[in-house]
């Protein structure tokens, strides 16, 4: 079961995802997957795991923008 966040969190989130969407696209999913939870720590957002794992998911599946409240929604 995902965390719920707030609105501030999801634009944070959503600016990780675009950041490292517009950098990994194509990439293999472990290194999306490490470039995400690098970011996220880096820019002091706590996201569960699996929620991670997910956004890791879309980017790699989808090839292009996703929406991280859609994901993780």
């Amino acid at each position: 079961m995902s965390t719920e966040y707030t609105s501030e969190e999801f634009e944070a989130i959503q600016a990780v995802v675009d950041r490292v969407t517009s950098w990994q696209d194509g990439a293999p999913e472990g290194t999306v997957l490490t470039e995400l939870r690098e970011k996220f720590d880096e820019a002091g957002i706590d996201l569960e795991d699996s929620d991670v794992t997910k956004l890791a998911d879309a980017i790699t599946d989808e090839h292009g923008a996703i929406d991280a409240a859609t994901v993780l929604g």
